[in-house]
């Protein structure tokens, strides 16, 4: 009997692991990956557009990600970049890892939104790795939380 439920404990176990490597993610917020996002954020031109500028248009560091302040054409009018920090009220603070890797492959956010085309997840970001859109969706989660609310668009004046 003794012999019996030892059996049982490691079956239970096994299959605890197993499931276990089904159901948790095979991606995970290690320096390594963070370091992956940052750089992609600034190849692909996300630091560019969703950052400040100074007067001689460098990029404002200590506001990474806050949200730019140059508009930039697309189907809405001019829109200003959003700030894609963690902020909870003005930035993605309240979406998930993976909402953020969809949004930026699909152009759809997590409430079914479609983002602006000046966004060219169309063009550029749904050709990105799943692995890829990942890192920068942990890059991003890692950064200081800035409030900070962008101008609404500017309506485009040929409708």
């Amino acid at each position: 009997m003794k012999r019996f439920s030892f059996h049982v404990e490691w079956l239970r176990l096994g299959a605890a692991v197993a499931f276990a490597g089904i159901i948790l993610p095979a991606w995970s917020a290690t320096p390594d990956v963070i370091a992956r996002g940052g750089y992609l954020t600034r190849i692909t031109g996300c630091v560019g557009c969703h950052t400040p500028r100074t007067r001689d248009g460098d990029v404002v560091e200590a506001r990474l990600m806050s949200g730019g302040d140059h508009p930039i054409a697309g189907n809405l009018g001019r829109v200003f970049p959003p700030n894609v920090t963690p902020d909870k009220a003005t930035g993605l603070g309240t979406w998930a890892v993976t909402d953020i890797a969809k949004a930026i492959t699909t152009g759809r956010t997590p409430d079914g939104r479609i983002l602006s085309t000046a966004m060219p997840w169309r063009t550029q970001f749904s050709n990105l790795t799943e692995s890829d859109a990942l890192a920068i969706a942990l890059y991003l989660k890692s950064l200081p939380a800035i409030r900070n609310t962008v101008p609404s668009p500017i309506a485009s004046s040929k409708r």
